[in-house]
């Protein structure tokens, strides 16, 4: 027989998904990661300073508190109000949750991009994706303005979406954002420059390792749900999407990309400008199409589809688990 447990936070995380689906991110409401974000500031000004090795010592720490601290406060906080009443837990459990999740956000974020392009209006365009990338956008043409927002889609799904669902499918709230303060620490001290390379070093690798199994199965239901989609090219992604993965510098983030890349029939990655330092990424994918607007809803959709199949097989797993 399952746990009934087990159910409830299934059901928990279900409702949290489907809340996500309607209602976001209001920005009207307090948001855990924005906590996150300030603490994290406040330790790395206060101990980023000494020699490398301290450096690195001090990030090491600071990583470990953020991560424990945030895991050890959701859990506390829950205990406390199931004393108080069990619905109590469960709503800010849901509440949490819902805070986890980014659906609605990223398809928001893409299409605010994507509306502007398809009416010609590059300047609108360019603002939008300067809201979530980090990249100089000011003079990007529709193919490159394309190309960052189809990249950041892909990425995405896996750090705003599938990684939390695991970790709460895990672990409840408490997981989901100790996983969320692993990736609020690598995308603010995670950098391979003078200021961070050591003192982030902790932060990057926890990241690299918490996302290592998502990155793959996301990967995977991207593939599998593209079977269900037209106008995707499935034939040979699968293993064109690993070749590729392979010469991108980070461990994960070119397995999402890469298979976008390859289902769309597209090419990513190339040249990017930061601050006026140019710098040239990996490219993924083989060219079968020019990048367009067109490919924007075509990400958008794989990663509808990738989230949708990697819940399903959590779930299948999960049940599978309970009853056996």
């Amino acid at each position: 027989m399952a746990e009934p447990m087990s159910f409830t936070l299934l059901t928990l995380v279900v409702i949290a998904v489907l809340l996500d689906l309607v209602i976001g991110d209001p920005r009207s409401m307090p948001h855990p990661v924005v906590g996150m974000g300030k603490v994290i500031g406040c330790l790395e000004r206060s101990w980023n300073h000494g020699t490398p090795r301290a450096r690195r010592l001090k990030g090491g720490l600071m990583t470990s508190v953020v991560v424990i601290g945030t895991y050890i406060l959701a859990s506390s906080g829950l205990m406390l109000l199931a004393r108080l009443h069990p619905w109590l837990k469960l709503v800010a459990e849901l509440w949490l949750l819902v805070n986890c999740l980014a659906i609605k956000g990223l398809r928001d974020a893409a299409l605010a991009v994507a509306t502007p392009l398809i009416q010609g209006d590059l300047t609108t365009a360019r603002q939008q994706l300067a809201m979530v990338v980090g990249r100089d956008t000011a003079y990007l043409d529709e193919p490159e303005i394309t190309r960052g927002t189809v990249e950041t889609v892909a990425e995405n799904s896996v750090d705003g979406i599938t990684a939390p669902l695991l970790f709460a499918l895990l672990g409840g709230a408490p997981l989901a954002l100790a996983y969320k303060a692993i990736n609020t620490l690598d995308s603010m001290v995670g950098y391979r420059n003078e200021r961070y390379r050591e003192f982030g070093w902790a932060s990057a690798r926890l990241d690299d390792v918490a996302n290592w199994f998502p990155a793959r199965l996301t990967a995977l239901t991207l593939w599998l749900s593209a079977h269900l989609l037209r106008g995707m090219h499935t034939r040979g992604a699968l293993s064109a999407t690993y070749r590729d993965a392979a010469h991108h510098p980070s461990p994960n983030a070119g397995l999402p990309e890469a298979m976008v890349a390859n289902l769309l029939g597209v090419q990513l990655g190339g040249m990017n400008t930061y601050q006026g330092d140019v710098s040239c990424r990996t490219r993924l994918g083989i060219p079968r199409e020019t990048l367009a607007v067109r490919h924007i809803e075509g990400a958008i959709r794989l990663m509808h589809g990738g989230w949708l199949g990697f819940l399903a097989v959590l779930v299948l797993l999960i049940v599978f688990k309970e009853v056996s």
